[in-house]
């Protein structure tokens, strides 16, 4: 009884559009999978991996008959950031040297530590609450954490945001590298094996200024009759990478997190390419949103808020909302009347957009769409993750077996059709307050 009744709701959402702009679930499949797929090495920034996604979005963009955004060339929108890069690590317990993942963390260019136990504090830790926590506490020592290997899966943007450090010039990144000379130095080391308190071990690290080129993808459809007012439809494209073993599996797949999003966007670029918008819309797969959020921000940069109404940004549609089938949540729902909007145009549908059930999360300004909602911009995130028990969440384990791409579809025939006024310019969400945090 329980499938019937979500049988009967697809068929009302799927009844508001038409047969020829409805999204299938095989091209959905077909989207997911290969952006999940091992081939893409887990989509890290700086990697072949995220360049051959990359390559492959371009494509479906440019099927899609979409155009570049004004002042680019292609669909990559490409930019150059500077960071503290590790030339070579050396780290030894008893004297035998260990390839296990060590983490600097600050902004020193050398690490030369030879273990006294009066010159360092230790910690133990296995959970990431607990180590953002030591990491925001000063100490008067150096600090060795060694870390838990389920904790794997978090280094990625744990060293982005405490460790490589992002800057826009080589000597704003000099400057910090002196100014870190002043304070005490912390290591992060996943612990492959027990290490017992007293074990003596070294650690040598050497690091330097280097250069990264990141790129988001990025198509648009101009506008019939409001061309400078923007519509945005986002996800992040970048993964994790490599992450130490796990049963034999190390790259992060990132399913759901966030190809299942992507692929969203890719569907919907050719859904409404199908239709001529009045107001232009912008397509977008955003880079390194797990490592820094750079992507969404150098993207904002490039905008004035004042001329996008709206976006959508999706992330983690590939399982079941806690609300259950035909069902999403949107983060900041409060804020403005984006979400009533939105249900409004799916009147007749079974399907219902729901506040975030997460607030302690702060999934509103954990997402790429935090940064053109702070300039007051209507940027809310749309996804089903229930964040609190997803055990898939930034481990190897976020496969494409993982999904319900039947789920997925229905999902991404709701933001199609829930867009429609405010892509025709019948609607316009009413801005979000702006803010500094």
């Amino acid at each position: 009884m329980k499938k019937a009744v979500w049988l009967l709701g697809a068929a009302l959402s799927l009844s508001l559009v038409t047969p020829a702009q409805e999204i299938k679930e095989k091209e959905v499949r077909r989207l997911v999978s290969t952006l999940a797929a091992d081939d893409m090495e887990g989509r890290y920034p700086g990697t072949p991996g995220i360049e051959k996604a990359a390559s492959f979005i371009s494509d479906e963009f440019k099927q899609a008959g979409l155009s570049p955004l004004p002042g680019e060339s292609s669909f990559l929108q490409k930019f150059n950031k500077y960071y503290i890069g590790v030339d070579n690590i050396s780290f030894k317990v008893n004297g035998k040297k260990k390839n296990w993942v060590v983490v600097p963390i600050g902004n020193s260019l050398r690490y030369d530590w030879v273990y006294n136990e009066d010159d360092y504090i230790i910690l133990h830790i296995k959970d990431k609450t607990e180590l953002l926590k030591a990491l925001r506490r000063t100490s008067d020592k150096n600090r060795l954490i060694w870390l838990d290997p389920s904790m794997a899966g978090y280094l990625s943007g744990l060293v982005a945001y405490y460790s490589e450090g992002v800057y826009e010039s080589e000597d704003a990144l000099n400057t910090a590298a002196e100014n870190a000379k002043k304070g005490k130095q912390t290591v992060l080391v996943v612990e492959q094996s027990p290490v017992a308190d007293g074990t003596p071990w070294e650690i040598h690290i050497n690091r330097s200024a280097k250069t990264k080129e990141y790129a988001n993808v990025a198509g648009m459809i101009k506008g019939k009759s409001k061309p400078d007012e923007y519509v945005v439809f986002s996800a992040h494209y970048d993964h994790l990478g490599i992450l130490p073993v796990v049963a034999g599996d190390s790259i992060a797949n990132g399913a759901d997190d966030d190809a299942s999003g992507t692929t969203a966007v890719i569907m919907l670029s050719k859904y409404f390419s199908q239709q001529q918008p009045e107001r232009s819309v912008i397509f977008v797969a955003f880079t390194a949103e797990e490592s820094g959020g750079y992507g969404s921000r150098y993207f904002s940069e490039q905008l004035d808020p004042d001329k996008v109404v709206a976006m959508f940004n999706i992330e983690m549609i590939g399982k079941e909302s806690k609300f259950g089938k035909n069902s999403a949540f949107i983060t900041g729902f409060e804020r403005s009347d984006f979400g009533p909007i939105l249900q409004r145009n799916l009147q007749g549908s079974e399907f219902k957009f729901y506040p975030d059930p997460y607030p302690e999360q702060d999934l509103f300004y954990r997402s790429d769409n935090a940064t053109l909602a702070k300039k007051g911009v209507p940027a809310h995130s749309i996804s089903t993750t229930q964040i609190d028990k997803d055990q898939f969440y930034h481990t190897v384990d976020d496969e494409t077996e993982t999904l319900d791409t039947e789920n997925i579809t229905s999902i991404i025939n709701a933001i199609a059709v829930s867009a429609s006024s405010i892509i025709k310019g019948t609607d316009t969400p009413t801005r979000i307050e702006k803010s500094n945090q």
